[in-house]
């Protein structure tokens, strides 16, 4: 039986880190030649727009059901006792990526990055970040109505039993 050191998956998070690095440069170079709006030509209605479409993005591949297929691919399918269940593997890639699609951080900064990259290198981004900046707040809105009606709920129950 191997022993798995922590440090095997080290050299991976190592790997991908590189990896996010290497393109992030890459996007640097073409953004230098292609782009057709610099981070100088952006305005507040750009920022809030990528910050609300890269949130919504976040949500959609770290949480959303729509996307568990996506997210199932790099865990283990498991027998349990009530029936098949996933787990994150120990060690290699499929758990660095595991990792990146279950924290909604580590996630952020790549969703952030491909937003940003997009946006500024063609027009026709604009539209899907528009979609999904609308989304975003939609998805804001309906949190805080869920809340309010929770806090509504559990205080109309409260004076039902008389407390």
């Amino acid at each position: 039986m191997a022993i798995i050191r922590i440090t095997d998956q080290y050299f991976w998070n190592v790997v991908f880190g590189l990896f996010f690095l290497v393109l992030l440069v890459l996007a640097v170079i073409i953004l230098e030649t292609e782009s057709f709006k610099t981070v100088a030509e952006l305005t507040l209605l750009d920022f809030v727009l990528m910050t609300l479409a890269t949130m919504r993005l976040v949500r959609l591949f770290v949480y959303d059901t729509m996307t568990k297929v996506i997210r199932e691919q790099c865990y283990d399918v498991v027998k349990g006792e009530g029936g098949m269940e996933l787990i994150k593997p120990k060690v290699g890639p499929r758990r660095t990526l595991a990792d990146l699609l279950s924290c909604p951080w580590c996630f952020g900064l790549w969703a952030g990055a491909s937003v940003s990259f997009f946006y500024l290198l063609t027009p026709l981004a604009f539209f899907p970040v528009l979609i999904l900046a609308i989304s975003g707040v939609a998805s804001c809105l309906q949190i805080v109505a869920n809340l309010t009606g929770h806090k509504a709920d559990e205080q109309k129950s409260k004076n039902e039993r008389g407390f």
